[in-house]
């Protein structure tokens, strides 16, 4: 059997989950390589001469000369405009899409991933910053406002349709939980998260390469929640 195109280098966190969403929605065959970050495999020589950034996600495409893109939104983008799916044609469509889509890396992934960082790594290394929840907490609540504003009267955060926006977006926004984000009476965006759940593809994606349950706020498990302060202690600066 031949090798697939697309070889995906990722692991299980919100950015590792969007380009498999995709792949997967897709019907994309790839060949998957978990990162390990407990063996700091993010940071080893062959692996950060992919990726410079020595972050997940990754893919090299063989088609294309191994041709190596990082970070999440620019492999979401590429993905659609090499398969030609998920990415509207209409060059007004492919605009909005693209700063929904920008929203989310500019936006909604640091906010919430600062959020997250400070209550559940920071916080449980000792390093407790009341100020900094707030900001980031507080923050996140107001972009989730704006998904939820943009949402009124529409299933889909771009042009209409199902986009790489709203996959980009989902693990973000769909972890509050884990970030401790409130959306009480954010009601466009919970009926958003609805629709993603019921989407089999998205569910199949977001246990690949493994399921985290706590995330998405099915499980309180306080071993994976001491496992994950553990793991990224040494990223905890005094």
């Amino acid at each position: 059997m031949p090798q697939p195109d697309i070889h995906l280098y990722t692991a299980a966190t919100m950015n590792g989950y969007k380009p498999v969403i995709f792949l997967e929605e897709a019907g994309v065959p790839y060949e998957l390589t978990f990162v390990d970050f407990a063996r700091k495999e993010q940071k080893a020589p062959d692996y950060v001469a992919l990726n410079p950034n020595g972050r997940i996600p990754t893919i090299v495409d063989r088609s294309n000369g191994d041709f190596a893109v990082f970070e999440s939104g620019a492999i979401l983008w590429y993905l659609a405009k090499k398969y030609g799916r998920f990415l509207p044609t209409d060059p007004k469509d492919r605009s909005e899409t693209l700063q929904w889509l920008m929203f989310q890396m500019a936006g909604i992934g640091p906010m919430m991933g600062q959020a997250m960082y400070f209550q559940r790594i920071a916080a449980p290394n000792g390093h407790e910053e009341p100020f900094s929840i707030t900001r980031y907490v507080d923050e996140s609540r107001r972009l989730l406002e704006v998904l939820d504003t943009r949402l009124s009267g529409r299933e889909w955060l771009a042009a209409d349709q199902y986009t790489i926006a709203d996959m980009a977006t989902y693990p973000w926004a769909r972890a509050y939980v884990w970030a401790r984000v409130s959306v009480e009476g954010l009601d466009n965006l919970q009926a958003w998260f609805a629709r993603l759940d019921a989407r089999p593809a998205v569910q199949k994606a977001l246990t690949i390469p493994k399921a985290q349950p706590a995330f998405w706020g099915d499980a309180d498990d306080s071993a994976f929640l001491k496992e994950n302060a553990a793991r990224f202690a040494s990223d905890v600066k005094s």
